[in-house]
């Protein structure tokens, strides 16, 4: 069996998608739509940057979703039987199975990231890669320091954010809370504690606005159940129907995604293979460290034509 990946925010580099660009008409095309559609110079910044732009998470979020599909839609690798996505990219998963028309995803990942940029000025908050430690010790830790270090005036927020692979996680929340679970993990012996270069706490109570902004647009949007399963992020579970699926996408943005899992899931599923369509390789590498005998590969640029 066969599952496509898409990758979450993080892979976007200046030049992304631009050799299907230049190969690919339906590429061209589906860029000029996407700037249409959201009123950005998205292609532009895809292509050309300035850097700082692309890192800005409204353009970030529908470059990444742009970049997958036409690299989904350019690629003619035998069809799946299983998808997930990380984070952002359960919205490419979704699309990509038929659940979410084209225009209506970009619309909403757009809007997402304008949301969890604003989440995160209203509420300052950071993220932390824990590498070398256990998913119970790091959820305790995170718990201790809340309770040690919060008041009903002013609550200490921290919790695992992601659960990427076996022994890397990524916790979210208030700065000091994030510091502090940083501090004990490195005294604890851990491998590597290091803040990540994000301007929110995503995946934590403190993206509750963005829950909140993003609840109204996903009552509004068209959603189908998907023609393969979709493993979701939340429970690491296939989504159901379309009110499942609007239920689960809020529930996403404050909620830790549960990767390792999912990978495991699809694994039991039935899939040894597992293709990453979009911008990097981060999820290749996050599956071979989770379940070891299948196959990964990626589809980041056209695949030459061999005579």
């Amino acid at each position: 069996m066969i599952a496509y990946v898409f990758p979450g925010q993080g892979s976007q580099y200046v030049g992304m998608a631009k050799e299907f660009a230049a190969e690919f008409p339906r590429a061209k095309a589906m860029m000029e739509e996407a700037d249409d559609l959201l009123h950005i110079h998205l292609s532009r910044t895809m292509l050309e940057g300035p850097e700082e732009t692309l890192r800005q998470t409204d353009f970030t979020q529908p470059a990444i979703f742009l970049h997958s599909m036409i690299a989904f839609e350019c690629d003619e690798s035998p069809a799946p039987q299983a998808s997930a996505g990380h984070s952002l990219g359960e919205y490419t998963a979704l699309t990509a199975a038929g659940a979410l028309q084209l225009k209506d995803a970009l619309e909403l990942v757009h809007l997402r990231g304008k949301l969890m940029a604003e989440a995160g000025r209203r509420a300052s908050g950071t993220m932390a890669a824990i590498i070398g430690m256990e998913n119970s010790a790091l959820a305790t830790l995170c718990e201790e320091v809340e309770t040690a270090w919060g008041s009903a005036s002013s609550p200490a927020i921290v919790s695992p954010a992601n659960f990427n692979s076996p022994g890397q996680i990524v916790i979210s929340g208030s700065n000091f809370a994030v510091q502090e679970v940083m501090r004990r993990a490195k005294a604890a012996g851990v491998r590597i504690a290091k803040e990540l270069p994000v301007s929110g706490a995503f995946h934590s109570p403190l993206m509750q606005f963005a829950a909140d902004g993003l609840r109204e647009a996903l009552q509004s949007a068209e959603i189908t159940e998907p023609s393969i399963p979709v493993f979701s992020n939340v429970t690491a579970e296939p989504v159901g129907n379309a009110e499942n699926i609007r239920h689960l996408l809020v529930e996403q943005l404050t909620s830790p995604v549960l990767w390792e899992q999912s990978v495991r899931n699809m694994y039991d599923f039935g899939v040894r293979e597992f293709i990453e369509y979009g911008p990097g390789k981060v999820l290749q590498g996050l599956i071979s460290r989770t379940v070891s005998d299948v196959k990964t590969r990626g589809v980041e640029r056209p695949t030459p034509i061999t005579a």
